[in-house]
């Protein structure tokens, strides 16, 4: 690795932590920050409470207008009543339902502990998660939040809702739950062809959730929950996770909207799609909130309906965990024949990243889960996989440097009369040449290495998405998904939070050890000035295991045990090829190397080397072109 690339690097790291530093509010700035944001909390909730009071007093309205009117107006007797709850259960998923409004009011999924230690999750209840229908009728706008409808043809795993809207004339909302997490839903209106405005054919949606919090670390969880959707001509995306109140406008068609936190997600699938113009919003509370919500998600949302009832509206919602291969098995069993690429809600990382998880990590994964062995020795095994397939270009990195280190006095001799600044040229010249004559290349110990970076890449995007460690102990580490505290405390620290996680430090001190023995390797090998500015330079280097404890100590414990093992084990590598390298050995080989490309001096030179010797023949060309023209220029200056 050459000075360049190693300054580039440094520079990176520098400009990252320097603006990390600098940009960081003073004392005044956090307290007048403080003062705004509570301001805000408060004037949030002061509307939030008249927008509910707006809201029953609209109720209230609606009711007092009716009662004073011919009981033949529509749904006169829908609009009073008393609201029942209706359960549908399975062996993983337990859904209450209450006749007001006819739509799910609680789901629980079964055999998920919580961060409480309770053996199942509450995804909401109550006023959590709110869910309104609204159908443009001639006399009036039917909303369905304010309907209260009749249960019906209940059973263990269906139940249909009737609201009556005159003498025969009803709307159905039907319910089926199925084997898994998949509740299918059915609007159905009868009778009522006449009723509605023969311009507008849709059913308008709002839909709201207020996302809990589900995980230990807040802000963790936070940063990995999203408002997310999908295009039903292929592809989803999200809203971002970390900015404030988000309002956007979907100008395409989508066939599911999923409201998502980590590990859990609730998802609204339309069988014939969600027209344009969807309007979506995310609202991500902050941990100094203290509510026990992440993220407050609205859905406006506009699908097909049919007055006539011929063509039911049909709907699939999803409560469940975001299990990529479990969200496979989930759309297998919709009625809806779509390619929906529910799996997309567990997120594998972006272009090469995405690709090395979906079609490596995931089954390799699954294949060393099959073994019902702990979750833990399952990240060191595919530690040691990934090590043993990345032995060859790591030995060949080493190897590279190591016959760099062999020739370093041979270099030194070779250009020791180009100490002056002004030479630096011809001294990177004579260095190539030995080089070349050696045939050892300088780069090839760096790109092997650079090879190595997606696969750290990729996990870091697979492991803390993987709802297989959530809840899973292993040593020390009760919940492999989550950090793993040494030290708590109440309040928050700038850039460090309010606890210390073991294996993050275990990580960072492993880092800080591979890049030692990193550094010493590269110094060894370099000639010169270039030692001299590798020596000054290693200690920014070591900034770095600082920058990754400040990112890191909030990640979970399985992710950071991850590249302990992995640090370590590089470390033990490096080691190992250093204690069993025979450096007069190597360097005879190479002797031998030059001997015979000296025998053969027509040999062609391909690769890197060629085009290294070209650009040092188009330099010297430069170089001897530069002094005739000076020469020239001497001789005119003369005469």
């Amino acid at each position: 690795m050459d000075k360049n690339t190693i300054t580039g690097f440094v520079l990176i790291a520098a400009v990252l932590f320097g603006f990390s530093w600098f940009s960081r509010p003073s004392e005044e700035e956090i307290r007048a920050q403080q003062q705004q944001d509570s301001i805000a909390a408060v004037t949030k909730a002061k509307q939030e409470n008249e927008r509910k009071q707006a809201e029953a007093k609209k109720t209230e309205q609606a009711k007092a207008v009716l009662e004073n009117q011919d009981t033949t107006v529509l749904f006169y007797s829908a609009l009073n009543g008393k609201a029942q709850d209706i359960v549908l259960e399975n062996e993983k998923l337990a859904l209450t339902l209450s006749s007001k409004g006819a739509t799910v009011s609680k789901a629980v999924v079964k055999d998920y502990k919580d961060r409480n230690g309770n053996k199942d999750v509450t995804l909401f209840e109550g006023s959590d998660q709110q869910l309104n229908y609204t159908l443009v009728a001639k006399q009036m706008n039917i909303s369905t939040q304010d309907l209260y409808f009749t249960p019906t043809a209940q059973s263990k795993s269906s139940v249909t809702f009737v609201a009556k809207a005159a003498e025969g004339k009803t709307l159905e909302i039907s319910y089926t739950l199925g084997k898994d997490y998949l509740l299918s839903c059915s609007i159905k209106a009868n009778g009522m062809a006449g009723l509605f405005d023969p311009n507008n054919s849709q059913i308008s949606i709002n839909w709201k959730d207020r996302v809990r919090q589900q995980e230990r670390g807040f802000t963790f969880e936070n940063n990995r929950s999203a408002l997310t959707y999908h295009f039903s001509n292929g592809g989803s995306d999200e809203l971002s996770e970390t900015s404030k109140e988000i309002d956007e406008e979907i100008d395409e068609k989508i066939d599911w909207v999923a409201f998502k936190n980590q590990y859990f997600s609730a998802v609204m699938i339309s069988k014939n799609d969600f027209a344009d113009k969807a309007k979506l919003t995310s609202i991500p509370y902050t941990k100094e909130d203290g509510n026990g919500y992440l993220k407050q998600y609205e859905a406006k949302l506009n699908t097909a309906f049919d007055p006539s009832g011929a063509n039911p509206t049909q709907f699939e919602f999803y409560y469940g965990p975001n299990d990529f291969r479990l969200l496979q098995d989930v759309e297998e069993g919709s009625a809806f024949g779509k390619d929906l690429e529910l799996e997309r809600l567990v997120y594998l990382g972006w272009t090469i990243f995405h690709y090395i998880n979906r079609w490596f990590t995931l089954y390799l994964f699954d294949w060393l889960r099959s073994m019902a062995i702990p979750m833990g020795v399952v990240l060191i095994l595919i530690t040691f996989i990934l090590k043993a397939l990345t032995f060859p270009m790591v030995k060949k990195s080493y190897m590279s440097s190591a016959k760099m280190r062999v020739l370093r006095p041979k270099l030194d001799e070779a250009t020791k009369q180009y100490d002056k600044p002004e030479d630096q040229m011809q001294k990177q010249q004579a260095m190539m040449q030995l080089y070349s004559e050696y045939g050892v290349s300088p780069l090839s110990g760096c790109l092997p290495m650079l090879i190595q970076m997606p696969v750290w890449i990729a996990m870091f995007n697979f492991v803390p998405n993987a709802i297989q460690l959530r809840g899973e102990s292993f040593l020390w580490m009760d919940d492999l998904s989550t950090y793993d505290p040494i030290w708590e405390w109440s309040s928050n620290i700038w850039l460090i939070g309010d606890h210390l996680s073991l294996t993050c430090i275990l990580f960072c001190a492993a880092n800080l050890i591979y890049s030692w023995m990193s550094m010493r390797q590269q110094k060894d090998s370099m000639v010169g000035q270039q030692a001299q500015q590798m020596k000054m330079m290693q200690y920014m280097m070591f900034l770095m295991p600082l920058m990754f404890f400040f990112m890191f100590n909030d990640y979970s414990s399985g992710l950071n045990f991850y590249y302990f093992i992995s640090l370590f084990c590089s470390a033990a590598i490096m080691w190992t090829l250093r204690k069993t390298t025979n450096d007069e050995k190597l360097l005879a080989i190479l002797e031998a190397k030059r001997a015979e490309n000296k025998a053969n001096p027509n040999r062609k030179v391909s690769g890197l080397a060629a085009r290294m010797q070209a650009m040092q023949k188009e330099a010297e060309e430069l170089r001897k072109k530069r002094e005739e023209l000076a020469k020239k220029n001497a001789r005119l200056r003369g005469e």
